[in-house]
Formats: C-alpha cells, sequence, structure tokens
C-alpha cells in the first residue's frame, strides 16, 4: 500500500480530516479554523473555531467534533486559548462552540472519530483509544495500544483504523477488545498521515508537515491530502 496526493492543502498544516457526506473537512493546527472542500478539491467554505492547536476533527450527531491539542506554538494567543486539551463540540455552520469535554487522560489529544452516537479519542498517557459517550462524555471503554504518537481515526467494520504518524503506519483495532487486525506500513517515499478518514471503503489521509520536537525525520517538507492505494 502507498499514499498519492489528492488535493492540494486548503491551508498551512492540515492535521485533521473527516468525510461528511460530499465534503472533506480539514482541520488547520495553524489557523485553528475549519476549511471545508467539496469532493473535487475546491474550498467551499471555511468555519472560525475557538479549537486551540487544533488536530483531530469529526462529524456526527449534527455537529462539528474538534481535537483541541493544548497549548498552540504557531498563531498568538486568543483570550478563549486554556492550554489545555479539550473535545469540542461546535455548530457546524458557524463553528461556535455548543460543549466540550475534557479529555479522558487530561492531556493532549490527536484523533476523534464519531460512532453511532458515541466518539472515539486517542490517548497520549497512557497510550490508549477511549470510547466516550456523545451526550453524557463517559467513558465507556478503554484500549491500551502499544505504539506511539496515535492519530487520525476512521471507522470500518468491526474495527477503528488509527495512524501512528511517526512510525509512517496505519494499524486497524478491534472495537471490541483493541486487538490488531491489519496494519498498513508506508515507504520512505509515502506521506506521514496525520488526519485520517474513510470513504467508500477507501482511506484517505492528510500529512500537516508539521515539525515536532523528538520526533525528527518525521516530514517531508510540504503539507498534502490524498487516498491510501495499492
Amino acid at each position: 500500500m502507498r499514499t498519492v496526493k489528492e488535493f492540494d492543502s486548503p491551508c498551512v498544516h492540515p492535521n485533521g480530516l473527516q468525510w461528511a457526506g460530499d465534503e472533506l473537512l480539514v482541520m488547520d493546527q495553524k489557523t485553528d479554523d475549519v476549511f471545508v472542500m467539496d469532493a473535487g478539491g475546491d474550498v467551499k467554505r471555511r468555519i472560525p473555531t475557538p479549537t486551540e492547536n487544533g488536530s483531530g476533527i469529526a462529524s456526527g450527531g449534527g455537529f462539528i467534533w474538534t481535537a483541541s491539542n493544548g497549548k498552540t506554538a504557531v498563531r498568538p494567543p486568543r483570550p478563549s486559548d486554556t492550554g489545555l486539551g479539550w473535545v469540542l463540540k461546535l455548530d457546524p455552520e458557524s463553528g461556535e462552540m455548543v460543549d466540550r469535554f475534557r479529555t479522558p487522560d487530561g492531556g493532549g489529544v490527536h484523533g476523534l472519530e464519531w460512532d453511532d452516537g458515541n466518539i472515539w479519542v486517542t490517548g497520549f498517557n497512557p497510550l490508549a483509544l477511549h470510547l466516550v459517550d456523545g451526550d453524557t462524555f463517559r467513558v465507556l471503554a478503554t484500549f491500551p495500544v502499544k505504539l506511539p504518537r496515535l492519530h487520525g481515526l476512521a471507522r470500518e467494520g468491526e474495527g477503528i483504523w488509527c495512524a501512528h504518524t511517526g512510525d509512517r503506519l496505519i494499524v486497524k483495532y478491534a472495537v471490541e477488545d483493541g486487538s490488531e487486525l491489519d496494519r498498513i506500513t508506508f515507504g520512505a517515499e509515502d506521506a506521514f498521515p496525520h488526519g485520517l478518514s474513510i470513504r467508500g471503503g477507501e482511506l484517505w489521509y492528510c500529512d500537516a508537515d508539521y515539525r515536532v520536537a523528538g520526533f525528527e525525520g518525521t516530514w517531508r517538507g510540504w503539507p498534502e491530502i490524498g487516498r491510501v492505494v495499492a
């Protein structure tokens, strides 16, 4: 399997990706705006959000959900910033916050995925996948994960795909017990998957091209949005 560029990125650091019908939502880590693209890759609109250090993004229950990954380092501070890890529930038109909840481990967050009324959330300490009730925000299940730098999520069948950015791979975990069902390992010429989504059985990714201390060598010099193909 390999990564193939499909669209130019509409933003500097596309860090989260979500197909919502025929629209592709892109979370920009620099501005914390959400760019809404059509199926041809053209930007339809841009939604400002109160997200801080924006990472993952999901769509479900009539709302947009964004991963607010703690203190930002790439834009000026705003009065709404808290420096803490939150999952934000946003109005899909205005981007205004409707509700929010702290991450299950109290730390940062990269990946989100809506799942029939609930929402999957990545965790860093310890490394884990959490399933959270989309109404009460109560943690329903937690599965430990061995690989680091959990990022984008995409639900498929009996599993959920999770991008492990620094390792240049995507792993499919069973939603029942967290066991590994499958994995896709990319080569030296491929993208570093950050955001992840699935459409028509095909995985899509975004490479944020974001330079992170401690993960040297995990960027190529340009952002992109593309597909995972055989």
